[in-house]
């Protein structure tokens, strides 16, 4: 029996048939996971090789300056936000000859093993062997010492409260925005002394809690003691609630039962995809991206009830609520993988989105929700393609109604201006009118006040982000039968046409009346980051992003043909300076292929973008380029930031052999199969089974292909061809097939979708 998320209340007892068939099989999902993935970055952000149960509220990683770092900031109790740091360190210590204690210990580490259920390693040299396993709101450490000490255990928590009594310890952590995060704790053995460190850094036994900065409770344990046991409790309502948290869910100190859980629920959930690989490593590189889908968004519902920082209230809930989502990255593939597989937890999350919106001084959808609210991060608005994807994929068991007033109300009244909470001022009037963001002039200075002192106006990357979201607002609209709206919001769909130069085919800034900024280079100009035009990446990549109308983006662009040389050579111009210049200006802009960026979300769409134009072949070979070329199962093998599941939901889809180009559209577009055979169980249960006939390293050109035994010659298919579950079937081959998907018919749709 183990816990599983359930509708209603947080977690019920359900027995998994995985359990004994999958714990000692070699081959199982999760023993395929290699958290280490991509933990040495290319240049910015690296990932982070978390223990956590899927979509858990409580997440762990090592505490360190890098991964080639040898020592540990302590022992990690929670993590609070994706990349965030630890809330609450435990150190244990020798306190032999010592009479002075540190807060915190930094702790030298040697033969650490990393799984998405368990974390192993030896402390000081040898002298400590520490074992971990989560569950969902509780967690268990095993700490067992080699050598004779006179062991001790110090919990500090940064800012906030302590207290100890006995065996048993209380903290409180102070987060942003008034949230706090409260910690229980037992330890198995009474400890001889307690006490809070003083400002001396002695243990005082006359004070049993303090509250401040750096406070620590120090508790001493007999000497010789070989084996110290600590469970524990986290939650965001209460300490009380912690407590409760730990009863549900951990009854003893039984480390390797609450392992052999976390171990199956794992499988389950990594186990929704099947794949037979051509080598392990491609089934590490799937599985290990699966498993980064479910770092988050968190489930932080507790008994019923859970803190929203939306509002700063404990709320009742008849649903789970989910935090802890970076929209902007994961409304791309995470979202649409999360609607093949798990329907009512999308559901759910879909719901919470709405719930923050009602919650907030604003009834405007959130754009970055994290456990401490939301920071209205990146530029644009969309959670409204998940909205608009989940429903006409045909998700209904959340309030679309209210999504779609919270969407319209973030995209009208609250500013476009990027990293900002402010209400729409001059910047949105201007764009309501003349239909884009107007760039400044040269040495013009900045006077909208709502526009970020770093992040500018990125007035390309939000005129053409907008027209999308608008987009997607247009087919709620119509879905909901709200004709004037859907009509008005087709229209400004079409807005990226009013920032394209049709001498350059490129989107360029225009400043306020109505001119575009020359002279203009397309690789550097924008300042850092190209925020000044653009938001990370330069204008080689923000000319694809029309996700919605690729067919207007070729008419524009001339044609088919030019459509293709402009795609190639986007792929092939150099970057024109030197890395480090290049990198010094562009530091998301990693995982170069010419001025493709495989390292950042605006790129994940282009590769499959030669299917719109007749050539899917090209798709086949750059996408098998690109995925072996920047995702590696090794220690650098992630090309940039990952964003907790925004870049590994493209591993994930890609290697299947599909792609959803345009979230707000039921359909997919083919690429090429990465694995001999692919089994997807969807969220009804049913399978869909994908089979790549000849496939080898090199034969992964597209012959020919079936769908439930029916020949098929489109580069795309629908989302209805395969929510019932079937078949897809490719031939492959050595050469490019150039026929196979290149004919005007069998190019994906656009704009609205089409049956035909």
């Amino acid at each position: 029996m183990i816990a599983i998320l359930k509708k209603g209340r947080l977690y019920i007892l359900a027995m998994l048939c995985v359990g004994c068939a999958t714990r000692n099989k070699i081959d199982s999902p999760v023993d395929q996971v290699n958290p280490y993935m991509g933990n040495i970055s290319h240049l910015l952000v690296p990932t982070y090789p978390t223990i956590h149960l899927p979509n858990s509220m409580l997440r762990v990683y090592p505490e360190r300056q890098d991964f080639t770092t040898d020592q540990l900031y302590g022992l990690p109790m929670i993590v609070t936000s994706h990349r965030g740091r630890s809330a609450f360190n435990l150190s244990p210590v020798d306190r032999t000859d010592k009479t002075h204690f540190n807060n915190v210990y930094s702790l030298d580490y040697d033969n650490e093993v990393i799984k998405p259920y368990l974390y192993t390693s030896n402390l000081q040299n040898g002298d400590i062997d520490v074992k971990y396993a989560p569950s969902h709101q509780s967690a268990l450490y095993e700490i067992r010492f080699r050598k004779r000490y006179a062991p001790s255990l110090i919990l500090n928590t940064q800012s906030g409260t302590i207290s100890v009594s006995g065996n048993k310890i209380k903290a409180s952590q102070n987060l942003d925005n008034k949230t706090i995060v409260y910690l229980y704790a037992e330890v198995n053995q009474q400890p001889l002394q307690v006490g809070i460190r003083n400002d001396q850094g002695q243990l005082d036994d006359q004070v049993t809690s303090k509250s401040g900065d750096q406070v620590a409770a120090i508790l001493h344990f007999e000497p010789g003691l070989e084996l110290l046991k600590i469970r524990y409790g986290i939650s965001f309502i209460s300490v009380e609630q912690a407590e409760l948290n730990l009863r549900r869910e951990i009854k003893d100190y039984n480390l390797e039962l609450l392992a052999n859980k976390g171990r199956d629920l794992w499988n389950y959930a990594l186990g929704k995809i099947q794949v037979k690989g051509l080598s392990k490593d491609d089934e590490a590189l799937f599985y290990s991206s699966v498993y980064r889908c479910y770092e988050r968004p968190v489930n932080i519902s507790e008994d019923g009830r859970y803190f929203s920082a939306f509002d700063g209230q404990v709320h009742t809930d008849e649903r789970p609520f989910y935090t802890d989502d970076w929209i902007w990255d994961t409304y791309r593939a995470t979202h649409p993988l999360r609607l093949l597989i798990d329907q009512e937890v999308e559901s759910d999350i879909i719901q919470s989105y709405v719930r923050m919106a009602e919650q907030m001084d604003q009834f405007w959808l959130p754009t970055f929700p994290e456990i401490t609210g939301d920071s209205r991060r990146m530029n644009s608005n969309h959670g409204v393609a998940t909205i608009a994807d989940a429903y006409v994929k045909g998700l209904r068991s959340f309030d679309v109604e209210k999504a779609y007033q919270s969407a319209k109300g973030a995209i009208e009244n609250k500013t476009l201006a990027p990293w900002s909470a402010q209400p729409a001022g001059w910047l949105d009037d201007f764009y309501k009118t003349h239909g884009y963001i107007p760039a400044l002039k040269p040495g013009e200075a900045e006077t909208v006040p709502e526009v970020h002192h770093f992040e500018k106006r990125q007035p390309i990357a939000v005129t053409l982000g907008t027209s999308y979201d608008e987009w997607c607002l247009a087919q709620l609209a119509s879905q909901l039968g709200k004709k004037e709206d859907h009509e008005k919001y087709g229209k400004h769909a079409l807005n990226y046409r009013n920032v394209f130069n049709s001498k350059t085919s490129f989107f360029h800034p225009k400043d306020k009346d109505g001119n575009f900024i020359e002279p203009f280079d397309y690789r550097y100009d924008g300042g850092q980051g190209a925020r000044e035009y653009y938001g990370e990446n330069n204008g080689w990549v923000y000319r694809w992003d029309v996700p919605h109308h690729i067919a207007d983006l070729i008419d524009l662009m001339g044609g088919r043909n030019k459509f293709i040389e402009n795609l190639d050579q986007t792929f092939r111009e150099p970057l024109g300076k030197s890395k480090f210049e290049f990198y010094s200006q562009l530091p998301d802009h990693t995982g170069n292929v010419g001025q493709f960026s495989m390292a950042n979300e605006p790129s994940l769409h282009v590769p499959y973008l030669y299917n719109y134009a007749g050539q899917p072949w090209k798709s086949q070979k750059r996408i098998h380029q690109l995925v072996h070329q920047w995702f590696r199962n090794d220690l650098m093998g992630m090309p940039g930031d990952e964003d907790g599941g925004g870049m590994s939901a493209f591993v994930v889809f890609t290697m299947l052999g599909f792609y959803p180009v345009t979230p707000g559209m039921p359909i997919y577009v083919i690429g090429t199969p990465f694995f001999n055979e692919s089994q997807i169980t969807l969220s009804d249960g049913k399978k869909l089974t994908i089979k790549a006939q000849n496939l080898s390293k090199q034969n992964k050109y597209i012959q020919s292909a079936k769908i439930n035994g029916k020949d098929w010659s489109k580069a795309w298919f629908a989302h209805d061809d395969i929510v019932n579950g079937g078949l897809i079937e490719f031939v492959m081959g050595p050469y490019p097939n150039k026929e196979w998907g290149a004919k005007m018919k069998d190019a994906p749709p656009s704009f609205k979708y089409r049956v035909d």
